[in-house]
């Protein structure tokens, strides 16, 4: 039965009740934090050193606010230029290069072949608005391991940072069918002998071609050593021998020369 209430006038009338959700009440939790397992790459002990280089400087202060609110990345320090980009990779340390294509004085393509040069452990990871497959294409080519789109939704930056340094690459989700289906399609381009290519006689002992048919298969450093019995530290290790064999900076060129090369 409704309770009634008094106006100023004296005269009863009906109290109104707040409208009540159906169904019994319960209480809202939080959602539980991700596992982070010990033996990833990237613990607030050890964590993840990056270089941010990006002349946006509102897009710059978001993805460093991201990063910085990750305990298991560092972020060693940032540019707006080419320039100053360069004084980054002769000063600092890094794990991973996130770096813009269109810069006040040059490309980004300049920045990343300069880190593939000097820092070949190093990975790389394009933040750009430039979403066409030249662009894209070419910075794999050079050597990068993950290219995101400054307007992209649902795309975290630290995931990304902590995805490439532990195996894997990242690409925004609307670009991967398109940059797949022109790497199906495009014609090898032959490497000249003596210009980066591996000798003829080049082989892989049979843990670095399990590794490399793995790697392939898209699995991470740590799912990789589980498969084999060893640490993804360990796989990290043939990782690096492969890419010395084969003349090359990333696992998609190492999967695809060895691909083209028969070597798995």
């Amino acid at each position: 039965m409704a309770e009634n209430t008094l106006t100023p006038s004296g005269d009863p009338t009906p109290a109104v009740m707040a409208p009540r959700r159906p169904g019994p009440s319960a209480p809202v939790c939080a959602p539980a934090a991700r596992l982070w397992p010990d033996f990833m790459t990237g613990q607030e002990k050890s964590p993840v050193r990056v270089l941010l280089v990006d002349d946006d400087e509102y897009m710059r202060r978001v993805i460093a606010q991201e990063l910085l609110s990750d305990l298991r990345i560092q972020l060693e320090g940032q540019a707006d230029s080419i320039r100053e980009g360069r004084k980054l990779l002769a000063t600092h340390a890094f794990d991973v290069l996130m770096v813009d294509l269109r810069l006040s004085d040059g490309m980004g393509f300049e920045l990343i072949a300069e880190a593939r040069r000097h820092h070949g452990n190093g990975e790389i990871i394009v933040i750009s608005a430039l979403e066409d497959d030249a662009h894209v294409l070419r910075a794999f080519e050079l050597g990068a391991t993950g290219y995101l789109l400054k307007n992209a939704w649902l795309q975290s930056f630290a995931d990304a940072v902590l995805h490439v340094v532990n195996g894997g690459a990242v690409i925004t989700p609307r670009l991967a069918p398109r940059v797949l289906h022109r790497l199906h399609h495009q014609p090898r381009r032959p490497q000249p002998a003596g210009h980066g290519s591996p000798p003829r006689d080049t082989t892989l002992t049979p843990r670095e071609s399990q590794v490399l048919r793995h790697v392939a298969s898209g699995y991470v450093s740590a799912e990789i050593g589980a498969k084999l019995g060893i640490t993804g530290q360990t796989v990290n290790v043939h990782i690096k021998s492969i890419y010395k064999k084969l003349h090359v900076h990333s696992r998609a060129q190492a999967v695809n020369l060895a691909v083209h090369t028969g070597l798995i």
